[in-house]
């Protein structure tokens, strides 16, 4: 009876699981062999035959008869007597199969055998749910909102796996409602004890990257190339592409008209704000490019120190700047080069650090984050764009500013 029932509990997890026949006989053939080791200290000489049509198993075990008083191994042999019992005919010598029963190895080892199988079968299914997300890694995946935490959200996807989209890889607008269903790349997979942790990202450049080739036929089919991508998650990217077919814009055919292409994209990324730049291998243009919408008049490149001098007239410098100082720290990480801006006729200019007798280190260094490092170019900015620009109390800039035109003055 016991048998059975393990062949029935076995087809449960048949049907649950929808792992494959032999595999699960060979899971089932492993924990028995273990309970028989357990009890009988080896399992060589044991056969196992498992019908699961039939829902029934047969466990026999092979011993050599030897005679009365000479028995040395008991799991291997069996005196004349004892062998005799099971049919008169037997002698010295000869094989013996005598079938084993579940019950024979105790009511214990019987529950251990059944819970040893569950925990395989769960083992296996989590050893392949592993592999087929270590495949998707790097690959948009969509799954629905499942549990909100305060460091994380819980997703799962149609088979009931979980994925976990931490806090700090969602966008910093993304709001989502417990049921909704949210698009991000698989980011890494790692197996934690026995049971995969499979990470998801808003914020990766490489979940933009996927967007195009998702949204943008050419993209897909190869005929435009994403050469690089980088971004602010939430606020601004930038994104070189190229193509090796001359009669096709790439830029054109990913933005489209009035924008129709990349308005998903767009949408799907809270409204972050996207420039298509056309890739080229001639670097000065690239950075030139890369600093749009600003218009450059003037470029010049340290290749050794990865360094680019861009002269620029007093209003597009606030352009190639950017709010926040994105748009030049973008520029940089597209083209690889740290990126200096200066004004045309600047010459009277004076660096901010100048000015560190009277201007505490802390406040030059946040005008500096947000691309203000010369007496000008704050002195040119209204007070409460710089408030926005930066961290400091409007105090603070106009204090800075009195220093500033003090020196000007004098």
């Amino acid at each position: 009876m016991e048998n059975v029932a393990l062949i029935e509990s076995f087809s449960e997890f048949k049907d649950d699981k929808l792992i494959d026949r032999v595999t699960l006989m060979a899971i089932l053939e492993d924990v028995l062999r273990n309970a028989l080791k357990k009890k009988y200290g080896d399992d060589d000489n044991f056969d196992i035959i498992i019908n699961p049509d039939k829902g029934d198993l047969e466990i026999w075990r092979n011993r050599i008869v030897v005679a009365d008083g000479e028995v040395e191994e008991p799991n291997q042999e069996i005196a004349l007597s004892e062998a005799q019992k099971i049919e008169p005919d037997f002698e010295v010598g000869e094989d013996v199969a005598e079938e084993v029963k579940l019950v024979d190895l105790g009511r214990r080892s019987i529950l251990a055998l059944r819970q040893n199988l569950i925990s395989k079968i769960h083992e296996h299914d989590n050893t392949n749910i592993y592999k087929h997300f270590k495949e998707l890694e790097g690959e948009i995946y969509t799954a629905e909102v499942h549990h909100i935490r305060h460091r994380a959200i819980i997703l799962l996807d149609d088979d009931g796996n979980e994925i976990i989209l931490p806090k700090d890889r969602q966008i910093p607008s993304d709001f989502f409602r417990k049921g909704e269903n949210v698009r991000g790349i698989i980011e890494s997979v790692e197996l934690k004890g026995s049971k995969p942790a499979i990470i998801m990202s808003r914020t990766s450049p490489l979940f933009l990257e996927k967007l195009f080739e998702q949204e943008i036929p050419e993209v897909f089919d190869g005929l435009i190339t994403v050469k690089k991508v980088v971004r602010i998650p939430g606020e601004k990217a930038k994104v070189a592409v190229d193509s090796y077919d001359d009669r096709i814009d790439p830029v054109g055919a990913c933005v489209g008209m009035k924008g129709s292409r990349i308005h998903g994209i767009v949408r799907e990324l809270g409204n972050e704000n996207i420039d298509v730049i056309n890739y080229t291998n001639n670097v000065q243009l690239f950075v030139t490019r890369a600093l749009s919408p600003a218009r450059v008049t003037s470029l010049k490149l340290d290749e050794e120190n990865m360094r680019a001098e861009v002269l620029l007239k007093p209003e597009e410098v606030s352009k190639a700047i950017g709010r926040g100082g994105h748009n030049i720290r973008l520029a940089g990480q597209l083209t690889g080069y740290e990126i200096d801006v200066f004004r045309e006729g600047a010459e009277e200019d004076v660096e901010l650090k100048e000015f560190s007798d009277e201007i505490d280190a802390w406040i030059i260094e946040e005008f500096s984050k947000a691309g203000l490092d010369t007496a000008k170019s704050i002195l040119e900015q209204d007070v409460n764009d710089l408030v926005k620009r930066t961290d400091l109390e409007e105090e603070t800039i106009l204090e800075v500013i009195r220093i500033l035109k003090e020196e000007f003055e004098d």
